[in-house]
């Protein structure tokens, strides 16, 4: 990224955005593609994504719904930060949409 990027009002207009598959059931909506990155993740209900390591620092807000890992559950407004070196599944039981960024891609775990 050479230039700044900026989404006005993205808190209030995330919804009209355009998102792709990602994962069964999980539909994710770029907004900087690559590492580190940023991008919308929407959970169907009972949707999730399976166990994971983070090798840098991801960071989640979540805008609508629950999300949640084996710490807990997560409603609209929660700030997750999950540092190098940890690992989790996520799942959401309603339904969830997150403003997720990544400073690496994870790695799946068997």
């Amino acid at each position: 990224m050479t230039a700044p990027m900026i989404f006005p009002d993205l808190l209030a207009s995330w919804q009209g955005r355009a998102f792709q598959p990602f994962r069964d059931g999980v539909e994710i909506c770029p907004l900087l593609e690559g590492a580190p990155g940023v991008a919308l993740l929407r959970y169907a209900p009972g949707a999730g994504v399976p166990r994971h390591l983070h090798p840098g620092l991801e960071t989640i807000l979540v805008l609508e719904g629950v999300q949640s890992d084996e710490r807990g559950d997560y409603p609209a407004g929660t700030l997750i930060l999950n540092p190098e070196g940890t690992a989790h599944s996520v799942w959401s039981v309603p339904g969830c949409t997150v403003l997720i960024q990544w400073n690496r891609p994870v790695e799946f775990l068997p």
